[in-house]
């Protein structure tokens, strides 16, 4: 079994997933360093080992570093931008690993400047949520250089059950992208699904636990029954970040010529609920505007149902 202390890990940012993830890491074992924006939300880390530091380029004597960031702009501020982790001359990490969903313009310029400092960099966006890395059932996506790749394996391994290597450059983004926009697509059918159901007055906990026993049942549906059941729509990933990830790929559709229509009404839907201040929820919350949009009254049944995850 591979040593986790052969490598230093340094991680930039611990929101819901980040801070999971790392979380994991450490009490696998490695030695790990993290930094966040608000230093307060990782100080809890310590309690598992973990370092927090001042800077992200205090992470560039790091040997791999992970990022976990929301959005292009902040994933330039933290590797490029003042005390970004490839800004210090003469020292960078080996390797530089990116799980955000960002765009290609942001992935490329971040890739070409670690290129330059002799920083490999691998693309290893995620599937699941802080929940899903807590059970163990976390999957990833990775492309980049091979050799980085089978360096980095050990650690990505240790994130979850499952890690596909794509190829070479930026693949695994465009996998991640795709991966997001059938999400927004599947939940939408779900809620349309679920309240055409209930308005013919089956109760969802019925209805979804038969969903969850056919072919038509998931990993994703099973997840989602108990907020859906029982109206808890703590945020797992909201509206706005689904948005987001739809909007990367109908900009991809549109540079390849691939018609997306179901991705483009599915974006206007949810458009629609974020109009309506639907933007710290979970984007189950589109829930509520499917039964709003039916005349449908809707009340937690506060039924006790399974995640699937335990």
């Amino acid at each position: 079994m591979t040593d986790l202390k052969a490598h230093k890990i340094g991680w930039i940012g611990v929101g819901r997933m980040g801070y999971s993830m790392a979380e994991r890491l450490a009490k696998a074992g490695a030695d790990v360093s993290v930094w966040n924006r608000t230093r307060a939300k990782a100080e809890p880390l310590t309690k598992s080992g973990v370092r927090v530091v001042e800077r992200p380029s205090d992470l560039a004597s790091c040997d791999i570093v992970f990022t976990m960031i929301s959005a292009s702009n902040d994933l330039k501020q933290v590797t490029l931008g003042k005390d970004g982790v490839l800004t210090l001359s003469g020292k960078s990490p080996k390797i530089l690993i990116d799980s955000s969903t960002v765009s290609e313009d942001a992935s490329a310029e971040v890739r070409k400047a670690a290129a330059e400092r002799g920083t490999a960099m691998l693309a290893a966006p995620v599937s699941g949520n802080a929940k899903v890395v807590k059970a163990g059932k976390l999957s990833l996506v990775v492309s980049g250089p091979k050799a980085a790749y089978e360096t980095a394996l050990p650690y990505l391994e240790r994130l979850g059950q499952g890690v596909s290597y794509v190829g070479e450059g930026d693949r695994a983004r465009i996998v991640k992208i795709c991966h997001n926009v059938f999400l927004g697509i599947v939940i939408q059918a779900l809620v349309e699904i679920t309240v055409l159901a209930e308005k013919s007055g089956v109760k969802r906990h019925a209805f979804l636990d038969f969903i969850n026993k056919s072919v038509m049942g998931s990993t994703f549906s099973r997840y989602k029954t108990p907020a859906l059941v029982n109206l808890d729509f703590a945020p797992t990933f909201t509206p706005v970040l689904l948005r987001k990830d739809l909007d990367l790929g109908l900009e991809a559709a549109r540079k390849l010529d691939a018609p997306m229509a179901l991705t483009a009404l599915t974006r206007e839907i949810l458009q629609g609920l974020i109009g309506q201040g639907f933007t710290e929820e979970d984007f189950a919350t589109l829930l509520v505007q499917q039964a709003k949009l039916a005349g449908m009254p809707l009340a937690p049944e506060n039924v006790p149902v399974s995640d699937g995850l335990s």
